[in-house]
């Protein structure tokens, strides 16, 4: 049997790889403590559940869905929008509703690249971002990400050549895996580069409300005529600890939210109906479980960060998403080298900094969504680790 070409050049997916280790560790033995997958380990809130529980009775969400979405659904995100961004969005045009917003990001290059095209990706970065463009037969080249420079790619250091079948530009802040933040002017100064170059920029805002010490992430879209050049993954995995439930949407330039709809129509039939009314709850409900969900996770960074300075990784405390970026400790040069030894002597599961790209070498990973015990468990054992125990 012979695979297509570009499964063959596929790499293995980083958090199916960590799941391995963690079973094959399990499997000799181990107690292993995870800090490796930034999945929200606090319950989705009971008031949406109880609506996903009341809305799978209705005979009408036992049928297909419309890949477009329930319309009460677009105008639910299109209130959020306004509300918490002052962005306003129209339902029926700058909306699409996406089953995971990895789903929207693996079919977006689908809709803007063709062979010999060129998506911007920085490094270090999300994996999908550079697999969905090898999908579409494009070519991704990676912007290194500098600890100098926050984190932000620097857009003036982009070869003509490289700018000129420049497609897309892939954008994520709050950063994964950096927990780098942006401000408006790095959006506008991106904004004018994608209209400069005739690009769409993809900003990935998945952590829009995992934040913390009064930190408020911003839309790109709140950047005047964003909308002209730029569209905006949003989730309410990370905002509602709804990972498991698949429901996100992509917003911004009419023409991309087009293409992007016509590509899943094709390709899915939409977001279960019952799951969309339980997503329109979260977004037109209350934020008291989000406030407190982030109070818990601040105190579990901060716990983490006083551990991890202990064993001499260099680390500030990020102001949002899920994880904690560390510097290796002097004389380390290789984040496998260490995660594999914390893992041996510890049975503790960090992520290295390379797997996100080789500007991430020298760095290492690890999520906050780790239940409270779990996480002392874990840094006792580094805490024991970096006293020679």
């Amino acid at each position: 049997m012979k695979l297509a070409r570009r499964v063959e050049q596929l790499p293995p997916y980083l958090f199916a790889a960590i799941s391995r280790l963690i079973e094959e560790k399990r499997d000799a033995g181990v107690d292993v403590v995870s800090f490796g997958i930034g999945d929200p380990d606090l319950p989705t809130p009971q008031h949406i559940l109880d609506s996903l529980a009341a809305a799978s009775t209705e005979p009408a969400n036992h049928r297909y869905p419309e890949s477009d979405g329930l319309p009460e659904l677009r105008r639910s995100i299109a209130r959020w929008y306004e509300r918490r961004h002052g962005v306003v969005l129209d339902p029926d045009g700058e909306i699409v509703p996406l089953i995971g917003s990895k789903e929207g990001i693996g079919h977006l290059p689908l809709c803007l690249i063709d062979e010999g095209d060129v998506s911007l990706i920085t490094d270090p970065g999300y994996p999908v971002y550079e697999v969905a463009t090898m999908f579409a037969g494009g070519e991704s080249v990676k912007l290194p990400l500098r600890e100098e420079d926050g984190w932000l790619p620097r857009l003036d250091e982009i070869p003509g050549d490289v700018a000129a079948r420049a497609r897309i530009l892939w954008l994520n802040y709050p950063n994964n895996p950096t927990g780098a933040i942006a401000g408006s002017d790095f959006f506008e100064r991106a904004v004018q580069w994608a209209r400069d170059h005739d690009a769409v920029i993809a900003h990935d805002l998945a952590y829009a409300d995992v934040t913390y010490d009064g930190y408020v992430a911003p839309s790109i879209l709140e950047v005047e005529g964003a909308s002209d050049v730029a569209i905006e993954f949003n989730s309410l995995s990370k905002t509602f600890n709804m990972t498991g439930w698949r429901v996100a949407m992509a917003v911004g330039n009419r023409d991309v939210i087009d293409a992007l709809t016509r590509v899943k129509s094709n390709l899915d039939s939409g977001i279960p109906q019952a799951i969309q009314e339980m997503a329109i709850t979260a977004l037109d409900g209350p934020m008291d479980a989000v406030d407190g969900r982030n109070g818990i996770y601040a105190r579990r960074r901060d716990r983490m960060v006083e551990v991890l300075r202990e064993m001499g990784l260099r680390v500030d405390p990020p102001k949002a998403a899920l994880y904690i970026w560390a510097a290796l400790p002097e004389g380390e040069r290789s984040s496998a080298d260490f995660a594999a030894r914390l893992i041996d002597a510890t049975g503790v599961v960090v992520t290295p900094g390379v797997s996100y790209g080789q500007a991430g070498e020298g760095y290492v990973r690890l999520s906050l969504t780790i239940a409270d015990e779990r996480l002392e468990e874990g840094l006792a054992r580094l805490s024991t680790f970096a006293r020679g125990g």
